[in-house]
């Protein structure tokens, strides 16, 4: 196949699926269930893809572009409380239900010890991807949203050393290491990923906010750029390329960046990209109509105890240390969803060459699809019923700037979202720090200049300017009165 057709085929693939997640989203479907779709009907069509160990490395790529735009999404001072939750959900959590799924599969299924290791390493993590797409849209708590968001970005990190481990131990028929000596390079990798991607974040947010490039929409890609430098940094170190990217990511994205809105937005478009092409290609590389009786009784089966005994026990084991109300615990176990990374997993052993990778490969796809069917589209109505959350949580308001350098100032742009408590606010009651104003604002398309008196109504957008030195002030000002209310606490340290 020629580039030219190549690139009408992509971009047709491409439309289609845009269109396909608007479809998505009206009928409450996760867009990768449309995506997936999408690529069994390309695959159907007559353009195979069967090359594992491609679909390996352009899986692994995508997913560090799916995790860069998580962290640059999250908001730390939503997700610092939720960290030491999330963390234990990524190892002991995820570690616990790998043991589980394991003993399951080999005891009631008769599955080889290796090749039961294996699947329950490969089906346990929760998916970002999924996770970021389909949370949110459901108004939920932000503790419990980061915890949730979080865990999937983290959890991929520990895991894949587990997977790689686990097909050798496939193939060579007995494992190469101790538990725990496993035990203890996972947390050596995960830790030192962790530290690379801080300190390449740390200094990519010096960097940006001190050289004045010449074009704005070049702030975005160095944004990303620097994501994806601690990926390739960890990596080359032997470390967790994931759980840098992810903390390189949220850090860059919770920097004093100029134009960090449109970093976010571009982000976002990045990493739809990414779960396009991806969902598309393991749907192209799935055979769901070859799909053996077998293969799908044992993915709903072992799905099925994963969902309903090894995830809640192990959600129970990891957040009953926090006082987590038993509501918000049964939340979190259904919420683990999974996605492209169960599916990118098992193309390792497929890449490798391990007997019964194949079926293997299928059981996940079937697992993958049924169980996201499932779990995905009453998330909200489950958040209603289990009183986590009542629909009714305060929006953040949206806050992007732009240095003026020439008179040393910040112009500041902020968005009114629908639930904002800034709205019914006066601008007196803003009370900014004096040398900060509120210049114009913009309702309806009508830009005017406002009085003190003026009232702030959700959709507006406020243009203030502001010295550099205040802006932080104003910024935590706003977001404090968009989640309080005008009566909000203001002190000078804010």
């Amino acid at each position: 196949m020629g580039l030219d057709q190549v690139l009408l085929l992509g971009s047709a693939v491409l439309l289609a699926s845009v269109l396909a997640a608007r479809v998505g989203v009206r009928l409450g479907l996760p867009s990768l269930l449309i995506f997936l779709g999408l690529g069994v009907l390309v695959a159907e069509l007559g353009l195979r893809f069967d090359d594992a160990d491609l679909a390996h490395s352009l899986g692994f790529a995508a997913l560090v572009v799916i995790l860069a735009e998580g962290g640059f999404t999250t908001r730390w001072q939503e997700i610092r409380g939720a960290m030491p939750m999330a963390l234990l959900l990524a190892t002991v959590g995820v570690a616990l239900s790998v043991l589980f799924v394991a003993v399951f599969a080999h005891y009631a299924l008769g599955v080889d010890w290796a090749m039961a290791v294996l699947l329950g390493a490969i089906i346990s993590p929760t998916d970002a991807a999924a996770i970021f797409s389909v949370l949110r849209k459901v108004p939920l708590p932000p503790r419990l949203r980061a915890t949730l968001e979080a865990e999937s970005g983290l959890n991929d990190a520990p895991i894949v050393l587990l997977v790689a481990t686990a097909t050798s131990w496939a193939i060579s028929g007995t494992p190469e290491d101790s538990p725990l000596v496993i035990t203890g390079l996972i947390v050596l990798e995960l830790a030192g990923g962790v530290l690379v991607g801080a300190a390449v974040g740390w200094i990519g947010v010096q960097i940006l906010r001190r050289v004045a490039l010449p074009a704005s929409g070049l702030y975005p890609l160095g944004a990303l750029g620097w994501a994806v430098l601690a990926y390739g940094a960890g990596s080359s170190a032997h470390l967790s390329g994931f759980a840098a990217v992810y903390v390189a990511a949220l850090i860059l994205g919770n920097g004093e960046l100029p134009h960090r809105n449109a970093t976010k937005s571009f982000a976002e478009g990045v990493g739809w990209i990414a779960q396009i092409g991806l969902f598309v290609m393991l749907g192209m590389l799935a055979d769901p109509l070859d799909l053996s009786f077998s293969a799908l009784g044992s993915g709903l089966l072992i799905g099925a105890f994963l969902t309903f005994v090894a995830r809640p026990i192990s959600v129970v084991a990891c957040l009953a240390w926090f006082k987590i109300r038993w509501p918000e615990q049964v939340f979190v176990s259904w919420a683990g969803l999974r996605g492209a990374v169960p599916i990118i997993l098992a193309t390792i052993p497929l890449a490798a060459g391990v007997p019964g990778a194949s079926q293997l490969f299928d059981v996940v796809f079937a697992f993958v699809v049924f169980f996201t069917f499932i779990q995905a589209p009453p998330l909200p109505w489950i958040a209603r019923f289990l009183k986590v959350s009542t629909g009714e949580d305060a929006t953040d308001v949206d806050i992007e700037f732009a240095p003026l350098d020439t008179i040393k100032a910040d112009m500041m742009q902020v968005h009114v979202p629908d639930g904002s408590r800034l709205h019914g606010v006066t601008i007196r009651e803003l009370r900014l720090p004096r040398n900060s104003v509120v210049s114009l604002i913009v309702r309806e398309n009508e830009p005017f200049t406002p009085k003190p008196e003026q009232i702030v109504r959700s959709g507006d957008d406020l243009l203030i300017v502001t010295n550099g030195t205040d802006r932080r002030k104003v910024e935590h000002r706003l977001h404090s009165i968009s989640r309080h209310g005008r009566l909000a606490r203001w002190t000078p340290e804010e």
